[in-house]
């Protein structure tokens, strides 16, 4: 097969640790033919959020918060079957949990400062919309 493409990173210095991965084959339905009958290519990985220490407190929290519809008992699971080959299955549900994680401990956005309209922009709203009820004011047969 080859090596398996070393940690998974979610963001700067910070990785999955490969201890705590908790994988799961199984037979998956999609392309292979006969061949998909008898091999486990689809992969479950599980990973314990609740439990990590692999992750700053902080965007533990953070995650334990974004995700909370998709955990069980503080466990992320994420499934892949798309290849034929378990190890691209594996490579693929690594990087989809690492995704996952980076996109949930993501600082939050900087909210959004309000600014007052400029005195000119206003004005010529006030303008234009002046001149269109002028315009439909002169559509009606009515002398004014």
């Amino acid at each position: 097969m080859g090596v398996m493409s070393g940690p998974y990173v979610i963001r700067g210095s910070v990785s999955l640790p490969e201890a705590e991965l908790m994988w799961r084959f199984s037979r998956s339905s999609g392309p292979g033919g006969q061949h998909v009958n008898t091999s486990d290519s689809q992969v479950e990985l599980r990973f314990d959020l609740a439990a990590t220490d692999a992750l700053p407190e902080v965007w533990k929290a953070r995650a334990l918060e974004r995700l909370a519809s998709r955990l069980v008992d503080g466990v992320i699971s994420v499934r892949a079957s798309e290849h034929r080959s378990q190890w691209r299955n594996r490579e693929t549900a690594g990087a989809r949990l690492a995704a996952l994680l980076a996109e949930a401990t993501a600082p939050p956005p900087k909210p959004r400062t309000k600014r007052k309209v400029p005195r000119g922009i206003n004005e010529r709203r006030l303008r234009e919309k002046k001149q269109r009820g002028d315009t439909k004011r002169g559509r009606s047969g009515r002398d004014w």
